[in-house]
C-alpha cells in the first residue's frame, strides 16, 4: 500500500469514528430539552424525606492523612465509641474480675466511583449509638484521597491501601471489614495478598453487592460492559488522559441532568428514589476524575469476569471466608451487581448469611438504609 493510500484509509477510518461520535452527538441534542422538563419534575419532589439531610457532613473524631507504599495519601476518618460504652465495658470488667473482649473495630471500604459517604446512614447508626469503633477512608482516586501516579488501579494495591489504614488505625484487635461493590472486591484482595493477618484479625465480613466473579449462567453485567468498552482506553490513560481528561470532566460535570438521569437509573429500584439522595450520589460521581475511572476498568473486568471458583478473579480468597461469619447483602433488582453474584459467593461459603432487599438496587445501603442497618446490626450484635 502507498503511502499516499495510507494515508487515505486512516483518514476514513477517523472519519467513520467522527459521524459516528457526531451521530450520537447529535441524539443527545435532541433529547437535552425532554431530559431537563423531566429532570426538572423528577427533582420537585415536595415529600422528599432527604432534602435537608447533612450528606457528606457528618461529624468524626479524628481526621488522618494515611500514605501507601505506592505513594498515595488516603484520607482516613474514625468515629469513637462513646464514653457511655466504655464505662458499661468497664464496670462488667470490675464486676467479673475479667477483661472484656474488645469490641471488633468497624471498617468501611467504598465502591468504584463513590468515597466514605456512601455509608451514609450506617455511619449514622454508629455515630448515633455509639457502640463500635468505626474507620472510613477514600480509596486511591476517590473522593478525597490521591491519585496513583501511572498505571492501572490493581487490587492488589488497593488491598494495600486497606492495609495501611490497619496499621494506621487499628495496629491491633478484631476487626469486622464492610464492603460495597468495588470495596468488597478490595476485602477479598485483601484475604487473598494477608491471609495470616485475615485469619487472626478479621472477625466477620460483610459483602454489600459485590462480586467475586460471574455466576453460573449469568449474563454480562454493566461493569462488564463498560469495561469492554474501556480496555482499548487503557493505555491512553498514562498520556493523552492528562492532556484531555480536564476537558472531559468538566463535560461531565456539565451534563448533569443525563447523569443524574443515569444514576436514578443504575443506581436504584424504587420507582421513587429520594431526589436529594440521587443528586448526592450523582456529584459523588461527577466529581470522581475521568482518569481514575479509565484505569480501574481492566480490574474491574478481570474480577468480575472470572468465575468464583476457577482461579481466576477472586476465587481463591473466597475460600478465606469459610472460617468466618459473613454477611451478605444485596438487592433484588441491581442491574450492575446482581443478586447472583452474591448468591455464587454463599455458594461457596454455605455458612454465610444472605440478605435480600426487595425493590433495591445497586446502592441499597442508601435507597433502604433501615433494612441494610438492621442487618448489619444484628451480625455485629452477633460478633459480640
Amino acid at each position: 500500500m502507498s503511502e499516499t493510500s495510507g494515508r487515505s484509509a486512516h483518514r476514513r477510518r477517523f472519519g467513520i469514528l467522527g459521524a459516528l461520535v457526531g451521530a450520537a452527538a447529535a441524539g443527545v441534542a435532541a433529547g437535552i430539552a425532554a431530559e431537563r422538563t423531566l429532570v426538572r419534575r423528577l427533582r420537585e419532589r415536595a415529600d422528599d424525606p432527604y432534602a435537608r439531610e447533612p450528606f457528606g457532613r457528618l461529624p468524626c473524631d479524628e481526621s488522618l492523612t494515611v500514605t501507601t507504599s505506592d505513594g498515595v495519601d488516603l484520607h482516613v476518618e474514625v468515629v469513637d465509641p462513646t464514653d457511655g460504652v466504655e464505662l458499661d465495658a468497664g464496670f462488667a470488667a470490675s464486676v467479673t474480675g475479667a477483661s472484656p473482649a474488645p469490641e471488633p473495630t468497624v471498617v468501611f471500604v467504598h465502591g468504584f466511583c463513590l468515597d466514605m459517604g456512601s455509608f451514609h446512614f450506617q455511619r449514622k447508626e454508629l455515630t448515633h449509638r455509639g457502640e463500635w469503633r468505626a474507620v472510613f477512608y477514600d480509596q486511591p482516586g476517590h473522593g478525597r484521597s490521591g491519585r496513583l501516579p501511572s498505571g492501572p488501579y490493581e487490587l492488589t494495591a488497593q488491598a494495600d491501601a486497606l492495609r495501611a489504614v490497619l496499621d494506621a488505625t487499628t495496629p491491633a484487635g478484631p476487626v469486622v471489614l464492610v464492603g460495597h461493590s468495588m470495596g468488597g472486591m478490595t476485602i477479598l484482595a485483601f484475604a487473598k495478598r494477608y491471609p495470616r493477618m485475615f485469619a487472626e484479625r478479621v472477625a466477620g465480613v460483610v459483602l454489600i453487592a459485590t462480586s467475586a466473579g460471574r455466576g453460573d449462567g449469568e449474563s454480562s453485567s454493566l461493569p462488564e460492559l463498560l469495561a469492554r468498552v474501556g480496555r482499548p482506553l487503557l493505555p491512553l490513560a498514562d498520556g493523552a488522559n492528562r492532556l484531555t481528561g480536564g476537558v472531559i470532566d468538566r463535560a461531565r460535570r456539565a451534563s448533569t441532568d443525563l447523569a443524574w438521569l443515569l444514576t436514578r437509573r443504575y443506581g436504584f429500584a424504587s420507582a421513587r428514589p429520594s431526589p436529594a439522595l440521587v443528586t448526592f450520589v450523582e456529584q459523588t460521581i461527577s466529581r470522581t476524575p475521568i482518569d481514575t475511572v479509565v484505569r480501574h476498568l481492566r480490574t474491574l473486568y478481570d474480577h468480575t469476569n472470572g468465575a468464583p471458583g476457577d482461579g481466576t478473579g477472586a476465587g481463591p480468597a473466597v475460600a478465606a471466608l469459610r472460617d468466618k461469619p459473613v454477611l451478605l447483602i444485596c438487592g433484588d433488582r441491581d442491574p450492575i451487581t446482581p443478586r447472583a453474584r452474591s448468591e455464587a459467593i454463599r455458594n461457596l461459603v454455605p455458612d454465610a448469611e444472605l440478605v435480600v432487599v426487595p425493590d433495591a438496587g445497586h446502592l441499597v445501603l442508601l435507597e433502604h438504609p433501615e433494612r441494610v442497618n438492621a442487618a448489619l446490626r444484628a451480625f455485629l450484635e452477633k460478633l459480640g
